[in-house]
């Protein structure tokens, strides 16, 4: 059996965890007390060495923290997302309060990614139907994205800083692009119903649910641009080329007992993805694209689940994958006692 490392992190329970892009030895989770329904978040900056994990730094919130995103310009600063609709920046040189606060969303901040290419602006997503544009430099956002509904998460296209995705409550993923005038749907060029019945045939024994239900999370593939993949309360994994937004779904993947809390693509293979259920389990799955097909292949490619990590006693709500390293080592959070936890995805695998 491989290693593995384990935090407790003590009173709180965590919503999501993030490598940090540079030092393959730094993580940081956004936790909230009593399951974030009241009380204080705690972020905490986590350091992995000999000793084990080791914490480095933690923050306090006067709300529940539901996620976070390193900085792309800073190597020491982080965002955080709170219930209070605030987004806060912190930097690890800093003791105590954040360096920049943003606050304008009218309810809970859910999600919060930074721009992986420009590098200069982030975005979040809230319960109160928007999605907000923001410079790390200013206090006001640059722009506000209309999406109508509970956002539970929003994400920058990896090559293209104009294009962010978000998926919401109405089953719907969206697509953006900052480039089309503001007048034509607030730059919305794609709306695509997740839970649309696909109009090719299945492949055998794959049977998803059509009736819409709440998406909670999406990625895009790092390497194949055009795909993203989503996941939410019908326990399904969908991807999708938003090229081609009217024909459904690309792949299917399915064997999770419970929602599908969070998805990451993996930055080492095209075709391998890793999911965090409310099942108390993370799974690593293959979406089929790199099989060899045939004339008699499905059009829509049945995913293959690869492995299952089940040291969880809790809802899983976080997962990430190191940059850095053969293979990959992946860190994952749960509500449990035994919340952070870091292995090599041959562990328990």
């Amino acid at each position: 059996m491989a290693s593995m490392l384990e935090f407790r992190t003590a009173g709180f329970n965590p919503y999501a965890v993030k490598y940090s892009p540079y030092y393959d030895s730094r993580i940081a989770v956004a936790s909230a007390a009593n399951y974030g329904i009241v009380g204080n978040g705690r972020l905490f900056c986590l350091g992995l060495g000999p000793q084990g994990v080791q914490v480095e730094k933690t923050y306090d919130t006067n709300d529940a923290q539901y996620d976070l995103a390193w900085s792309e310009i800073n190597e020491n600063q982080l965002l955080i997302a709170c219930g209070d609709g605030s987004i806060k920046l912190y930097d690890v040189n800093v003791n105590d309060f954040p360096v920049m606060n943003f606050h304008e969303h009218k309810r809970e901040a859910y999600s919060v990614a930074w721009s992986p290419v420009t590098k200069d602006t982030f975005a979040s997503s809230s319960w109160d139907g928007t999605i907000k544009i923001w410079s790390p430099t200013r206090t006001e956002s640059l722009r506000t994205l209309p999406v109508g509904n509970c956002t539970y998460s929003t994400s920058y296209c990896p090559s293209n800083p104009n294009i962010i995705s978000a998926v919401s409550t109405d089953s719907h993923l969206r697509i953006f692009d900052l480039r089309t005038p503001v007048s034509a749907q607030y730059h919305l060029t794609a709306k695509i119903p997740v839970h649309k019945p696909p109009s090719v045939p299945m492949p055998p024994g794959v049977s998803p649910p059509i009736m819409p239900a709440e998406i909670l999370t999406h990625d895009w593939n790092k390497y194949r641009e055009p795909v993203i993949a989503t996941g939410g309360v019908d326990r399904v994994i969908r991807t999708f080329d938003i090229r081609n937004p009217n024909s459904g779904p690309v792949s299917i993947m399915m064997g999770h007992d419970y929602a599908v809390r969070r998805l990451a693509w993996s930055p080492h293979s095209a075709d391998i993805l890793l999911s965090a259920s409310y099942d108390m389990t993370v799974r690593l799955w293959t979406d089929g694209s790199t099989m060899a097909a045939d004339e008699s292949s499905p059009p829509v490619k049945p995913g293959l689940q690869l492995g299952i990590m089940n040291r969880h006693t809790e809802f899983v709500t976080g997962v990430d994958w190191c940059l850095f390293g053969v293979g990959g080592w992946v860190a994952t959070v749960g509500e449990g006692v035994d919340t952070v936890r870091g292995l090599p995805i041959t562990a328990g695998i």
